[in-house]
């Protein structure tokens, strides 16, 4: 498959923010072979809203800021309209923050969600990648 479009999950954000080995790893090649092949990298409102709450915690809001200015300048931010909401409610997910994610994901037509959280996307109808299985399909 050709990708042209990813939503990024959070927990993917985060493990950059935070630099989780190894998944800060996976994280940034994933930056830069989507800067490479022109992949648009898409994540929420709402998953911005979660790395703000989270990462605040770690630091403070100013650092936290300064950060998310630099992130919303890679990834492209993608609006969280009400009827998500009852998307999100009437689906089978049972995870509603993954649900709302997911909902956001097909309606902008993103071709993969990448997470680490694959469990949580069981009911997708959209491809759920690892960053690292997103990379094993570059090769």
């Amino acid at each position: 498959m050709i990708y042209s479009h990813l939503f990024v999950d959070s927990d993917i954000i985060l493990d950059l923010l935070f630099n989780r080995e190894p998944f800060s790893d996976y994280t940034k090649i994933l930056l830069a072979e989507s800067d490479i092949r022109k992949i648009k990298l898409s994540t929420s409102t709402l998953a911005i809203a979660n790395i703000h709450y989270i990462h605040s915690k770690q630091t403070n809001s100013a650092v936290t800021r300064d950060t998310l200015k630099t992130i919303v300048k890679i990834i492209n931010i993608l609006p969280f309209e009400s009827d998500i909401v009852n998307l999100a409610l009437n689906s089978p997910f049972t995870d509603f923050e993954d649900a709302i994610q997911y909902h956001i994901a097909e309606r902008y037509r993103c071709n993969a969600i990448v997470t680490r959280n694959i469990k949580d996307y069981k009911k997708s109808t959209i491809q759920v990648l690892t960053p690292e299985q997103f990379l094993k399909t570059l090769a």
